[in-house]
């Protein structure tokens, strides 16, 4: 079984056990409960979407993310937003 097949076997499982588990079994005490104060203020925030691009990169940096995981491209995506907002900011 490849790697790929044996991430997909767990996650179907945990999602099997999750849905056989009773709402009224959910353990919830330690949420504490909303107020009408909270939905005063609180605000929609929906994700920006992606944009799809093709771009050519060093084959060790590349490397070097893939190593960390899944995700790897949101979090070079991550680096990318954290530099343009260090550029943004004024220099001392």
């Amino acid at each position: 079984m490849s790697a790929r097949n044996s991430k997909r076997s767990s996650h179907n499982v945990a999602v099997r056990r999750l849905r056989a588990i009773k709402d009224e079994d959910i353990d919830y005490s330690d949420i504490p409960p909303l107020s009408d104060q909270f939905f005063q203020t609180a605000e929609l925030l929906m994700p920006t979407p992606k944009k799809p691009v093709s771009l050519r990169l060093d084959a060790d940096v590349v490397a070097w993310f893939q190593k960390s995981g899944a995700g790897y491209q949101s979090r070079m995506n991550a680096v990318l937003k954290a530099f343009m907002a260090a550029q943004r900011e004024p220099r001392k």
